[in-house]
């Protein structure tokens, strides 16, 4: 999986489709993301003693493969290449622009 946490991507597929947000976590086994905004659901949480019970919205995880990243120079989708910079130390890179990540 090429994403980070921090990583602003767009949805590619599903009901979200077109929704923009950045990445605030990744699972790398299951090979899904959780981003800002996005597969928001309803979760029944029980009260903790302090009053913190009823129904709360969160996002959920969504397929890696269901997102693409967003490239910073022309604002539009693109995917993610791999490369080595001076140093030899493996960067990663936009198809459409050439732009460094991170």
């Amino acid at each position: 999986m090429n994403f980070k946490v921090g990583d602003k991507v767009v949805v590619i597929a599903g009901s979200d489709k077109g929704k923009e947000g950045t990445i605030i976590k990744t699972l790398r086994r299951e090979n899904r993301v959780v981003v800002e905004g996005v597969h928001v659901v309803k979760k029944h949480q029980k009260n903790d003693g302090q009053g913190n019970g009823g129904i709360i919205e969160m996002e959920a995880p969504i397929h890696a493969s269901n997102v693409m990243i967003v490239d910073p120079k022309t604002k539009k989708r693109t995917r993610i290449g791999h490369t080595t910079d001076k140093d030899d130390k493996k960067i990663r890179i936009t198809k459409k622009s050439n732009e460094k990540l991170d």
